[in-house]
């Protein structure tokens, strides 16, 4: 009788483990990019980013904001700023619009930016993207990195997959193909993945990872393309062209950014 309470007593503690870790919520992100081209829209989108947006988004309950420029701007003729809001529920991303618009501090410090005059708009056009995070990294991570925020980069990437088949095979190839597990022994310090969901742009995915400098960024690169997972995983014809389009955007994040 002992060992039959014994075996019932391990199986429910592995029941409700087992439980637990499978109804674990997934962030979600929405990313806002923001096309400007003068240096007086970036200081309005500057400002209304630190005083108005992201104190209001964190008093509304999201839970991380960051806000990044690509380095390339400092010589593009249309310039970009990049602003991830992480999200604990979809819900938020609905009722955030309206929460804004409540919050007095927010009308006063954002006054430049929500009611700028048609020819004196703060970007040229706004993008929004919606992700919700890969089933292997369910969470945002904040990276650890112990330089200033002029040396540290981020590198945000994103891939275009031909079809829906070709997309769900190349997430796969993150998640249990190990492409995730690899980031993770070279200490990428990679910060969130995810399947967009909403978007100009699909079947798509994104993710972002950081280096303490450019010159760590090469370093751990070619780790990563010299290692045998990899050289396993692109010799593989299960995943072969999974990917049609690649976009990276190096970059920096500004003083008001949470990491």
């Amino acid at each position: 009788m002992k060992w039959l309470l014994s075996l019932l007593f391990a199986f429910t503690v592995w029941s409700s483990f087992s439980q637990a870790t499978s109804t674990k919520k997934s962030d979600y992100y929405q990313i806002y990019v923001y096309h400007f081209k003068t240096a007086e829209q970036e200081a309005v989108l500057d400002n209304y980013l630190s005083k108005a947006y992201i104190p209001a988004a964190k008093k509304f309950g999201i839970k991380q904001v960051g806000a990044f420029k690509p380095i390339a701007n400092d010589t593009a003729s249309e310039k970009l700023l990049v602003v991830v809001s992480t999200l604990s529920k979809l819900d938020q991303l609905v009722q955030l619009p309206a929460a804004l618009l409540a919050n007095a501090d927010y009308q006063k410090e954002g006054a430049s930016y929500i009611n700028a005059i048609h020819d004196k708009a703060p970007y040229t056009r706004m993008e929004t993207i919606v992700l919700k995070a890969f089933r292997l990294a369910t969470n945002l991570q904040l990276p650890k990195l112990n330089n200033g925020v002029d040396k540290k980069v981020y590198e945000f990437r994103s891939y275009e997959s031909p079809t829906e088949k070709y997309y769900r095979n190349k997430v796969e190839m993150f998640n249990e193909g190990g492409e995730i597990t690899l980031f993770k022994r070279l200490n990428f310090n990679a910060i969130f993945y995810g399947d967009v969901i909403a978007g100009s742009r699909m079947p798509n995915l994104m993710y972002m990872t950081s280096f303490e400098s450019m010159e760590e960024r090469d370093k751990h690169w070619k780790a990563f393309v010299d290692s045998p997972e990899w050289k396993a995983l692109i010799g593989n014809k299960y995943y072969e062209k999974n990917v049609n389009k690649a976009d990276i955007w190096l970059m920096k994040a500004t003083s008001y950014s949470d990491y």
